[in-house]
């Protein structure tokens, strides 16, 4: 008999390298994507840009992150109950703590080069713009690190509601409950309309939400927005309790040519009224906002399902190619973003179409991203620290198939 339990996890260590590979596309779609009047959305616009682009880049945005989330919340409560509570918190601190506190000087200095300099191409010879004023705490510049920063509070607020919950539930009941519940959301066709319920609310009551972005990234505060802190929440919390019952796995596995209808479906509908031209002015309090993030809210949740079940269905095998990117991806998303700006300034004001251009910048920055992820990480102590080991040089084969863990 095959080990099932085993291989859902290849599957959701699979889920989680390639939802932070797309996000290494989705920050390389900015400088293509047209936009109203020309609008500039990034610190620098290639002088070829599609609406496709715009799709790719909406549709990304739509469910990488969610499912992210919903990942770790799996991993770190798998996590938890392997290392306890001491070893968790030492083993977080030490795998995502000080990735962001040493990495964000580093890589902020590098984006800050690489903006001077798009700056620069994007003036044309003329002045350059001042720079931005600072407008007081809590704004912080965590740049793409936000997602570690996230995390830590995550892990901090699961911890607290679980130390009340062991307190307060003697004998189980709350806990069986919500087991009971989320098995009723697994199982029933339409349960993603519950975890859509709070983050489509959140949409309707915020002032400035803006459709095409969906849930506001929250790079720029240490006080994250009631979207993120709504959405990803939910998606944490979600999979920190789906590792109680893993089986329920099973569902989205068979489930995923559903769930990919229906998050089409949604997507399709979505820009029947907004159409694909990216909408950048906040939407108004109406009966069509609120259709729209009715919408947006399920798309989430459907496509989040999909791209999970796709790979129970595809990816639950063990592969020394997956489980390398798995393994490298942690890396490869920290690095990637001033990177990709130097690239994506580099060829905007080549006379080349767009569709020539974006395949180039990622055919150009992956090989570099791997290539440093080989040589400075993986046989490293930054290795042993991103994913709690380090690879022994004298032993290259493939690993056989072990118990998995994030490095989220």
């Amino acid at each position: 008999m095959p080990d099932t339990s085993q291989e859902r996890l290849h599957a959701l260590d699979a889920v989680r390298g390639f939802a932070l590979m797309l996000g290494i596309v989705f920050h390389t779609t900015i400088s293509f994507v047209a936009t109203p009047n020309a609008v500039p959305i990034w610190i620098v616009m290639d002088n070829s840009r599609s609406v496709w682009m715009g799709v790719l880049f909406h549709v990304l945005h739509i469910f990488r992150m969610t499912t992210f989330f919903v990942v770790a919340g799996f991993f770190a409560h798998m996590s938890f109950h392997k290392k306890g509570m001491g070893g968790f918190i030492k083993d977080r601190l030490k795998r995502i703590g000080i990735p962001l506190v040493a990495g964000w000087p580093i890589l902020f200095a590098l984006i800050v080069a690489a903006s001077i300099w798009g700056a620069t191409v994007m003036a044309h010879g003329g002045p350059l713009p001042p720079p931005p004023k600072y407008p007081g705490f809590p704004a912080f510049p965590l740049t793409h690190l936000w997602f570690l920063y996230i995390l830590l509070l995550l892990y901090a607020a699961t911890l607290i509601v679980r130390s009340l919950v062991a307190a307060i539930d003697r004998h189980g009941r709350l806990r069986a409950a919500a087991d009971r519940m989320v098995r009723a959301l697994v199982e029933s066709p339409f349960g993603f309309t519950v975890l859509a319920a709070p983050i489509a609310l959140t949409f309707i009551l915020v002032p400035q939400w803006l459709e095409w972005t969906g849930i506001m990234t929250p790079d720029s505060s240490l006080a994250p927005n009631a979207q993120a802190i709504v959405g990803f929440s939910t998606a944490f919390g979600f999979g920190w309790l789906l590792h109680r019952q893993t089986g329920l796995l099973e569902v989205w596995r068979r489930r995923w040519p559903f769930n990919l209808a229906l998050a089409a479906t949604f997507t399709l509908a979505s820009y029947g009224i907004t159409g694909l031209m990216p909408v950048l002015k906040p939407a108004p309090h109406n009966a069509t906002t609120a259709v729209l993030a009715v919408l947006y809210a399920l798309e989430i949740w459907t496509w989040t399902f999909a791209f999970i079940g796709l790979a129970l269905r595809f990816m639950a095998n063990h592969s020394p190619v997956r489980r390398y990117i798995a393994d490298s991806s942690y890396w490869l998303y920290l690095v990637h973003v001033p990177l990709v700006m130097a690239l994506q300034i580099a060829v905007s004001q080549l006379p080349w179409p767009w569709f020539v251009k974006f395949p180039l910048v990622l055919a150009v920055a992956f090989p570099i991203l791997f290539a440093s992820y080989r040589l400075f990480v993986r046989y490293t102590f930054i290795g042993a620290i991103l994913n709690g080991r380090r690879e022994s040089r004298s032993n290259r084969a493939a690993r056989p198939a072990q118990p998995l863990e994030a490095a989220s």
